[in-house]
């Protein structure tokens, strides 16, 4: 089994990373996680949210990218 870590994905993030590295962890698609953080926004009326965005988003750590990633072979 590989050995996960709960990382901030800086590469598709829209705001800080946070619901694409929870997509990262869990092996989904980044959409799904969004859609939930709205629809739990909404439901919560904003407050509660935000706030627990922005204790995971000081949480979790940036992932470190290894460089410069390249689409083709020589």
């Amino acid at each position: 089994m590989k050995n996960k870590k709960l990382k901030r994905n800086q590469e598709k993030a829209i705001v800080s990373g946070v619901m694409a590295g929870l997509a990262d962890y869990f092996d989904q698609d980044p959409v799904l996680f969004r859609v939930a953080a709205v629809t739990f926004l909404i439901l919560t009326g904003f407050f509660p949210g935000i706030l627990i965005y922005l204790a995971a988003m000081i949480v979790m750590p940036k992932e470190v990218s290894g460089g410069v990633k390249v689409d083709y072979e020589i």
